[in-house]
């Protein structure tokens, strides 16, 4: 005799699970730590990383050449410099105006540009035009690029009292220097420029305005 089946219950479905109303505030608080995380460490990372490039930027002017104490009287005629070029001393009352120049320009005149803070990029004769093109691509506004015969390198970058000989155009401490000195922080008159001097490269004496 078979067994009746037991009875059929239909079971309701569970009821959805509630969002927690905990997740807002998780959310709030990790959003806190990575703004402070942030704050904390950007900052100091910053740091390093200026420390690491101004540490950079002095090794590898370690060869930066440093003459103090010159004179800048003003006088005519020719002056026996004791560095090619020179790095400073006493001039022509006359400076060279900014720019490139195709041939040798007189170191009298030149030396006068140093004065006003300007930078002056000297090569070698014998360099070839991409060379050139690359040297004058990077010559400040308050600059000047000349040739020089009995150069001592290849490139020398120069301003007042500071020196450097650089292997060729495309020596990255030419950038360097200019960054560092180009401002005319080592000139005794940093803001008069070179703007309105002589252009003819062979300068003149004592005659022009003179500052």
């Amino acid at each position: 005799m078979s067994q009746p089946a037991p009875p059929s219950y239909d079971v309701p479905p569970a009821p959805p699970t509630p969002p927690s109303s905990r997740r807002p505030v998780v959310i709030a608080l990790v959003a806190a730590f990575v703004v402070l995380a942030l704050a904390v460490v950007v900052p100091v990372a910053v740091q390093r990383l200026r420390a690491g490039q101004e540490a950079a930027v002095t090794a590898d002017l370690s060869e930066v050449r440093d003459y103090p104490d010159l004179p800048r009287d003003h006088v005519e005629g020719d002056v026996d410099y004791a560095q090619v070029p020179p790095v400073g001393g006493k001039h022509d009352p006359v400076w060279l105006d900014c720019g490139a120049y195709d041939a040798p320009v007189r170191d009298e005149n030149a030396v006068h540009d140093l004065e006003h803070g300007s930078v002056w990029i000297t090569y070698r004769p014998d360099l070839d035009a991409a060379g050139v093109r690359t040297l004058a691509d990077a010559l400040p506004q308050n600059g000047i690029l000349s040739p020089y015969v009995g150069l001592p390198a290849p490139v020398v970058v120069t301003v007042w009292g500071r020196q450097l000989w650089l292997t060729g155009a495309d020596d990255p401490r030419l950038a360097l220097f200019i960054q560092r000195y180009g401002a005319g922080r080592t000139a005794p008159e940093p803001f008069a420029s070179c703007a309105g001097g002589v252009r003819e490269p062979s300068g003149g004496s004592g005659s022009g305005t003179s500052v």
